[in-house]
């Protein structure tokens, strides 16, 4: 059986992009460019929790991965390096294979390098924590949003809750539509380059994770404002949409794991949002509005209130 630093040298060392960056000390040295600030964020996922144990371990390494860049994003950061602690059962090298192989591959496409991290023994548990560089000033906050501000959101909404209800056998899908919905749950796709392109452009942003309701609320309170959200103008998928209307505004409003960015801008900036969008090839929607009067609202698209009892996400609700 391999031991720790064989899996480790195995399937967690590779070439770094930057000559300062590497795996092997006891610490790894990361620089950045001269005049930004350091972005760092952690993320854990535990099985259980935050994964089924029936995802493939390819697709649990790239979402390991994708819900820190997610953070980034919402920062309009950069990727520089990310570390890994791993917890595994038991030392199983074609899962280690394929989880290396999942992250690496989004690791490529994103700019980032694996530079350390630790394993041990214990209940599948991963936690990542990734670095990014920004420069002063620039970074994309909760705080900033302005009574008046338009809120926008990128992709699609909901898939995720919608494949989790899937496994709860509360919905059926079929087969094809079922696997469209996974992947939205499974391989989620972190909007970093529409981060970086809307560093100047928005005014606050925030990645939802645990929900448009409960992140969004985040925001408000962290910009002392409101919000009104017109939930038939969240962009959905033709799966979703063909729900009944209840379980499309709770998978919505209070899904949780689309790793979408949702982000304000001044109805000024509004040519330029959407050539941030167009420059990062994402799609984004305009999907409500700040307030000054303090809460928030959800109405239909002719303006009348919708009753909400959900709320986002809470580990340990």
């Amino acid at each position: 059986m391999a031991g720790e630093f064989e899996l480790i040298a195995r399937h967690f060392t590779r070439p770094p992009r930057r000559p300062w960056l590497g795996v092997g000390d006891d610490c790894a040295l990361v620089g950045i460019d001269a005049g930004m600030q350091l972005a760092i964020s952690s993320d854990m996922l535990v099985e259980g929790r935050h994964f089924l144990s029936t995802v493939e371990p390819e697709r649990l390494g790239h979402k390991a991965l994708a819900v820190n860049l997610s953070d980034l994003a919402a920062c309009g950061a950069e990727p520089l390096a990310c570390t890994l602690a791993l917890a595994l059962p038991r030392a199983d090298d074609a899962f280690l294979a394929a989880f290396a192989r999942g992250l690496y591959a989004l690791a490529g496409r994103s700019g980032i390098d694996l530079v350390g991290g630790d394993t041990t023994a214990g209940p599948l548990n991963i936690c990542i924590t990734v670095f990014g560089q920004v420069p002063p000033g620039q970074a994309l906050l909760r705080s900033g949003a302005r009574a008046g501000d338009e809120l926008w959101v990128s992709g699609t909404l909901g898939d995720a809750r919608l494949a989790l209800e899937v496994f709860r056998g509360r919905v059926a899908l079929a087969g094809g539509d079922f696997e469209t919905v996974r992947r939205a749950m499974e391989l989620p796709q972190p909007r970093v380059a529409l981060g970086l392109a809307l560093r100047g452009v928005a005014s606050s942003a925030i990645d939802l994770s645990d929900g448009l309701l409960g992140d969004l609320g985040h925001v408000l309170a962290r910009s002392g404002v409101g919000a009104r959200i017109d939930a038939d103008a969240l962009p959905r998928s033709a799966v979703l949409a063909a729900q009944a209307p209840a379980l499309q505004h709770e998978c919505l409003l209070a899904g949780g794991d689309d790793y979408e960015l949702l982000f304000s801008a001044a109805p000024a900036r509004r040519e330029a949002v959407l050539a941030a969008a167009h420059g990062a090839g994402v799609a984004v929607t305009r999907c409500g509005a700040i307030t000054a009067a303090p809460g928030l609202q959800v109405v239909d698209a002719r303006g009348r209130e919708l009753p909400v009892s959900w709320h986002g996400f809470d580990h340990f609700a």
